[in-house]
């Protein structure tokens, strides 16, 4: 349990009604509950990134030109070490911005558990964060999307959890930045306990990205992904639309899409909806479109 208190909690307050103007950044230009706007995860393309196929650089120009898609959601591990290069981010918002691409956020992963046991080893987690916080920030993302991990029993990891989540919100509302939460293994992946956090956490910049898909909590034990995101939507800003085969009809064999998309818009979110393609069917390429393709069709179905 034992929270420690982050150097900027005197801000909390201040901080969190602040983070209320940057509610509405953190959805796309559609106004009607039955639109939304599609982005790229990066991962959907992280066999060929890490294949030497595509640079990190190129990932905006391929996503508008190979998939006509002008939104992208950056991955920290294809430029690991470039968080404080601000050449490089400078290069690489001007390809974006070049290529009439929007940034809107970057998936943070291998920086320290957010929700770690330690009270040294979280804040250290929490302080890792800081210089992704400023480099979406430079880039002109809207968020930054971590993890939040733990360890202890139910309630010592909701504590914990919201604990370094605060600490890491307090400094994202400085800086007029989200920080959004992926259900992505343990407890995260249950939309009752990632629901706790938020509520306890109470700020405006942090909230979540419900996943499709990643409601596995531990081995073979799985959470309703239909209950899930229903209990993380009026969290949310931003989702991850997670997909990895498809049947002969173009839907993905795992998840209803138009059923997920309605629980989505039924909340009022009206902002991106990411495809994060996994699959091993389809070369990475064609899982893409694939998944473009039934959202765009449940789009028309639900339009």
């Amino acid at each position: 349990m034992n929270p420690f208190v982050s150097r900027r909690s005197f801000l909390a307050s201040s901080a969190a009604a602040a983070a209320g103007l940057m509610t509405a950044s953190a959805h796309g230009a559609t106004s009607s509950a039955a639109k939304f706007d599609i982005s790229l995860a990066e991962w959907s393309l992280h066999r060929t990134i890490f294949g030497g196929k595509l640079d990190n650089l190129d990932f905006a120009l391929t996503a508008k030109k190979e998939f006509g898609i002008e939104a992208v959601e950056y991955v920290n591990q294809f430029f690991k070490d470039k968080a404080k290069d601000t050449k490089y981010l400078a290069e690489l918002k001007k390809r974006a911005e070049d290529n009439g691409v929007k940034s809107v956020l970057i998936m943070i992963d291998g920086e320290g558990n957010l929700g770690d046991p330690s009270l040294k080893k979280r804040l250290q987690a929490v302080e890792n964060h800081y210089k992704w916080v400023e480099a979406a920030k430079f880039l002109g993302c809207h968020s930054i999307r971590v993890n939040a991990g733990s360890a202890g029993t139910y309630e010592e990891q909701l504590h914990r959890a919201a604990d370094g989540l605060r600490a890491l919100s307090e400094f994202g509302a400085e800086h007029g930045l989200n920080v959004i939460v992926e259900n992505h293994g343990g407890l995260s992946s249950n939309g009752e306990w990632l629901a706790s956090v938020m509520k306890l956490v109470n700020m405006k910049n942090c909230g979540t990205l419900p996943d499709f898909g990643n409601f596995r909590i531990k081995g073979e034990e799985w959470y309703d992904r239909y209950k899930g995101v229903t209990e993380l939507m009026p969290f949310a800003k931003a989702v991850s639309a997670k997909s990895h085969d498809f049947d002969a009809a173009g839907n993905e064999t795992k998840t209803d899409y138009l059923r997920m998309m309605k629980i989505v818009l039924d909340a009022g979110y009206s902002g991106y909806v990411g495809i994060e393609y996994e699959g091993g069917t389809l070369d990475e390429y064609a899982g893409i479109r694939a998944t473009k393709a039934l959202l765009e069709k449940v789009r028309a179905e639900i339009g």
